[in-house]
């Protein structure tokens, strides 16, 4: 399949939007940690179903990452982002209606189909549309859609959810999203150029099994996705909890939502700077290294017992700098997928042991801090999630050794 990647303002415009339609699906993954505190009051969600809320919104991409990669592919990239925004529109309205906490774990499951169904097709659509010289800050920015978004709705949520009242406010909140979805699948309806001819394979042309195979005989495949599941679960373990944290120690719910919000937002910070390092020529291994330590640190660092403002400097850290390690993982997604057509399964094998790790950290860092009866070893778990990265990270260093990004 040959990609066509016109340098023009049309593909530049369309490419920021497939961009915004991930970091809409982001904000209805962010936007449930500021409201678990008011969920916990109306509802009686308890610490551990709070765990599971966070995380179940990742069970479809853990079960059915590749095969949704696969489905992409012969869907069509540009169809499946729609499709997925108009999903996530229809789950959070149904979410907003939901009488208990069994029906709002039920859309959850629902939103994070369609959050896969916008995530898995963007990075293969921004390499269609962007030029070469582009693709690496490109992928960069897209890196950055899950903090961005997350940060958005840690910091507007709060206030939304006040204004609305203990009641209603998570339920407008809940609203205000489907909506901008909807909106969102309009935008990308008209903005992103059709798919070109062959980038669809035929109908009932036999080529799926041979997709999955070349995939998951891939070693690099394997290697990426395991190293974005150490990271997905302790990033969304740890910024996922922090509202429940700053509420427990006290913290004023109007300084709660911002410093949360911060947390996540300096997570673009990594994404953005690895895109650029990558395209002059730093070895990923370094961007990976980085990262890996900076979270495992940092993390031990803000959960031993120091004091409030160093706590949060150390998760500050633990943020930015592990913003390095998703869009490096991106990069060689693209870089190291065994064919062109086989980025979307690729893409998808990585996102389902992503999803795994989002599924996994939030319910195992709840149960260590309600056995241990507060927050303490919870840098005990990101850092052993960092040690699994690290050793990843020089397996990988092999391969991009004779494929390096940019050749």
């Amino acid at each position: 399949m040959t990609d066509i990647k016109p340098d023009t303002a049309a593909s530049m415009r369309a490419a920021w939007c497939v961009i915004a339609a991930g970091v809409v699906a982001a904000l209805h993954v962010g936007k449930l940690p500021p409201a678990l505190p008011v969920l916990g009051q109306v509802l009686g969600v308890s610490l551990l179903q709070a765990g599971f809320l966070l995380s179940l919104v990742q069970l479809a991409g853990m079960a059915l990452g590749l095969v949704t990669g696969l489905a992409v592919q012969r869907a069509g990239l540009k169809r499946s982002m729609v499709a997925g925004l108009w999903v996530l529109a229809s789950a959070s309205a149904l979410g907003a209606m939901a009488p208990g906490v069994h029906g709002l774990l039920a859309t959850r499951v629902l939103e994070g189909l369609g959050f896969l169904w916008v995530v898995l097709p963007a990075p293969a659509l921004v390499r269609r549309l962007v030029p070469e010289e582009k693709l690496n800050g490109m992928l960069g920015m897209w890196g950055a859609y899950m903090p961005l978004g997350a940060s958005l709705a840690l910091l507007a949520g709060p206030y939304l959810i006040a204004w609305g009242g203990p009641q209603w406010g998570w339920r407008l909140l809940w609203w205000l999203l489907a909506a901008l979805a909807a909106m969102l699948a309009l935008v990308l309806a008209w903005r992103v150029p059709a798919e070109p001819p062959g980038a669809v394979p035929a109908a009932g042309r036999p080529r799926n099994g041979q997709l999955i195979a070349a995939t998951l005989r891939s070693r690099a495949a394997w290697l990426m996705a395991v190293a974005f599941a150490a990271y997905s679960g302790q990033w969304l373990a740890v910024v996922g909890f922090l509202p429940s944290i700053y509420a427990q120690a006290g913290v004023a719910a109007n300084w709660a939502g911002p410093l949360t919000a911060l947390a996540a937002a300096v997570n673009i910070v990594g994404n953005v700077a690895a895109g650029r390092l990558l395209g002059r020529g730093l070895p990923p291994l370094v961007l990976l290294g980085a990262g890996f330590l900076a979270m495992g640190g940092g993390a031990l660092l803000a959960f031993s017992g120091v004091p409030p403002a160093l706590q949060y400097a150390a998760i500050l850290g633990f943020s930015m700098v592990g913003g390095l390690i998703p869009a490096t993982l991106f990069s060689l997604a693209v870089r190291l997928a065994p064919g062109a057509d086989t980025v979307s399964t690729t893409v998808g094998w990585m996102q389902q042991w992503s999803a795994l790790g989002q599924f996994a950290g939030p319910p195992l860092v709840a149960w260590v801090a309600a056995t241990a009866g507060g927050w303490q070893w919870t840098g005990w778990v990101t850092a052993a999630s960092s040690a699994l990265g690290l050793v990843l990270a020089l397996q990988l260093q092999r391969l991009t050794g004779l494929r390096t990004p940019g050749h």
